[in-house]
């Protein structure tokens, strides 16, 4: 009997991994904007009187599907051949923390406003995918946004890790403003810095 559950549970594994996989990068986009752009809405008011609760939701909603490792080895380019395990470990905490904070400051503009996910593509085996979504208010111009998705060799699952705003890549725009930072000071020192603008 114990056999048989061991089994069933590792066939259910299985399958749930495989439908994990074929999950496509627009949806996991869309269904991620759903879930946090509804929340943001709904919580105005809270938001009003606790700005802080907006880095939570963008910690629940959001970095679950954003790839910041990814990123942060990318802002570390060159460099990264001269970076120790621990170093590494810390720039991408780092990283992840910065990004929270960029993207909570970023979405506290965001009230109720129409956002528009562009349709569905066969991604034909690639493994990076980018994303077009338009955000629509009545009262100011359309914003065109761009998210740069990435398949995870192992997870098989499709995650963002970078952001184009208006043709600029918030990931190329961080790259070039550390990249000297990093030549000059050294890893530790440029992640001590982003954690502590990050708090």
């Amino acid at each position: 009997m114990f056999r048989k559950i061991l089994f069933m549970s590792a066939i259910l594994f299985q399958l749930s991994s495989a439908q994990a996989e074929t999950v496509s990068p627009y949806k996991v986009l869309e269904n991620t904007g759903k879930g946090l752009f509804t929340r943001i809405a709904a919580n105005q008011q809270e938001l009003a009187k606790f700005p802080e609760l907006m880095r939570t939701i963008v910690e629940e909603e959001l970095m679950p599907h954003v790839d910041y490792q990814y990123a942060a080895y990318k802002i570390l380019g060159k460099h990264i051949k001269k970076t120790t395990a621990e170093e590494r470990k810390n720039f991408v905490k780092s990283m992840r923390h910065y990004l929270i904070r960029t993207y909570a400051n970023a979405l506290t503009k965001y009230t109720d406003q129409k956002v528009i996910y562009e349709q569905e593509k066969p991604t034909n085996g690639k493994k990076v995918v980018a994303i077009s979504t338009r955000i629509v208010d009545k009262n100011a111009p359309e914003i065109e946004l761009q998210f740069k998705m990435r398949i995870h060799k192992k997870s098989g699952q499709w995650k963002a890790y970078d952001m184009v705003v208006e043709g600029i890549s918030l990931l190329q725009s961080k790259k070039a403003e550390l990249s000297r930072k990093i030549q000059q000071q050294g890893v530790a020192q440029v992640s001590l810095e982003l954690a502590s603008i990050a708090k």
